[in-house]
C-alpha cells in the first residue's frame, strides 16, 4: 500500500486540476466585464453577464424546462428500461439480439437527424413544441444508456433475494420496492445520473422537435460567439443541478444494501 500511494497522489492531482481548471476559466468568464486580448485576466470584473441573463428571463425558463425534461425523461427511462434490462441480463428472449440494435439504433443517428425524422410524427400527432414531445424525443436517446447501466444490476445475487423474498410470501410489487429497487440502488443511482446529464444537454432533439421551447443549450449557445461573458454566466446555471443530480447519486450509492 505505502509504495503505491507516491503514485496516486500525482493521479488525483492532476485529475483534479484537469477538473478544476475548466472551471475556473469559466467563471473569471462569468464575471469578467471587460476583458481586452492578449491579457491573461480581465481588465475588470462585474455581474454584467449575470445581470444580463437574469434580466432577459430567458436562463429562469429555460432553466426549469430543462429541469422538468431531464427528470419526467429520467423517471419513464428508469420505468422502460428495468424490464428490458431484466430480460436481457435474464437472457429471457431466444434473440436478444434485435432488442440490442433496437436501443441502439438512436445513438448511431446524430440527434438532430433523429429529430428531423420525429419532427414531422410530432406535428400530425400535436406533440411538436411541447414538453411532452420533448420528453418523448429525449427518452429515444436516454433510454439506450440507462438500460445498458441498469443490466449490471439483475444478478445473481439480486435473484437469490427475490427468493428468499418470495418464500416469505412477498409479492412482485413488494419484492420490487423492498428487495429488487434497494440492492440495485447503486446501479440505479448511476443509470439515472447518466440519463439526466443526457437529457439535460441535450442540444439536437430539443432544436428540432422543440424549436419553441427554451432549454439551456437552445439559449445559452447564441451567446457563445455574440456575448461570451454571457454564455459563461448561463453555464454557471447549466451546472448547477448537474452537481446537485452528482451530489444525489453518489449519496444513493453509499447507501447499498
Amino acid at each position: 500500500m505505502s509504495k503505491r500511494r507516491p503514485f496516486t497522489w500525482p493521479i488525483a492531482t492532476t485529475a483534479v486540476a484537469l477538473f478544476a481548471f475548466p472551471l475556473a476559466a469559466l467563471l473569471v468568464q462569468a464575471f469578467g466585464d471587460e476583458w481586452r486580448y492578449p491579457a491573461l485576466l480581465p481588465q475588470r470584473f462585474g455581474l454584467r453577464g449575470i445581470h444580463a441573463a437574469v434580466a432577459s428571463g430567458a436562463a429562469g425558463e429555460a432553466l426549469t424546462n430543462s429541469a422538468e425534461i431531464a427528470l419526467a425523461t429520467t423517471a419513464l427511462a428508469l420505468v422502460l428500461g428495468w424490464p428490458a434490462a431484466r430480460a436481457l441480463a435474464e437472457r429471457r428472449l431466444r434473440r436478444p439480439g434485435p432488442l440490442l440494435l433496437l436501443l441502439a439504433l438512436p445513438l448511431l443517428v446524430p440527434t438532430y437527424a433523429t429529430g428531423t425524422g420525429l419532427t414531422t410524427w410530432f406535428i400530425q400527432l400535436g406533440l411538436a413544441d411541447s414538453v411532452a414531445g420533448l420528453v418523448l424525443a429525449h427518452l429515444t436517446v436516454v433510454l439506450p444508456y440507462v438500460a445498458l447501466l441498469l443490466l449490471p444490476a439483475f444478478g445473481p445475487g439480486l435473484r437469490d433475494l427475490e427468493e428468499m423474498a418470495m418464500t416469505t410470501g412477498a409479492g412482485p410489487l413488494r419484492r420490487l420496492i423492498h428487495v429488487s429497487v434497494p440492492a440495485s440502488r447503486a446501479t440505479v443511482a448511476a443509470a439515472a445520473l447518466l440519463g439526466f446529464l443526457v437529457s439535460w444537454s441535450q442540444y439536437g432533439l430539443s432544436l428540432s422537435v422543440g424549436g419553441g421551447i427554451p432549454t439551456l443549450p437552445i439559449v445559452m449557445l447564441p451567446f457563445v460567439r455574440n456575448d461570451p461573458e454571457v454564455a459563461a454566466a448561463i453555464a454557471l446555471f447549466f451546472l448547477a443541478p448537474v452537481f446537485l443530480a452528482l451530489l444525489a447519486a453518489s449519496r444513493a450509492g453509499r447507501r447499498v444494501l
